[in-house]
């Protein structure tokens, strides 16, 4: 599986803080403990990065990704009743507009939920990455 032990980590970051702070707080709270409880697994992270995307080889917009792990795993944080399919397609894209293969969904709702999605760089119709210089 694809950065397995790197993944195993951030999940049991999301736990840790979804165990502490529990259920209620607005995205913002979740990001900043997250953030906080990777340092403290001394995992190099990002947070609020801007992502450019593209359509035609012209920029059209941007994207913040929460958190970016190592430069290797975006970390899309929710606090929804549950996971949908556009949180899910949000995620998916801020992998199609960089060179970072795995993304990582969390929620913080009633119930913890997560999701891994992977989109690998060789279905990706540029080679390029999405990251402000």
């Amino acid at each position: 599986m694809l950065e397995q032990e790197l993944t195993n980590e951030i999940i049991k970051a999301f736990y840790q803080v979804y165990n502490t702070l529990g259920y209620g707080f607005l995205e913002k709270v979740y990001e900043n403990a997250m953030y906080l409880e990777l340092n403290k697994l001394g995992l190099a992270c990002k947070r609020q990065e801007r992502i450019k995307v593209y359509y035609e080889e012209v920029q059209v917009g941007d994207y913040f990704a929460d958190i970016i792990v190592e430069n290797k795993v975006i970390i899309e944080l929710k606090a929804a009743e549950n996971l949908c399919y556009e949180h899910e397609c949000q995620l998916i894209n801020y992998l199609k507009a960089t060179n970072i293969e795995l993304g990582l969904l969390f929620n913080f709702g009633k119930d913890p939920q997560f999701k891994r999605k992977i989109f690998t760089n060789d279905r990706k119709e540029h080679k390029y990455n999405g990251f402000s210089e």
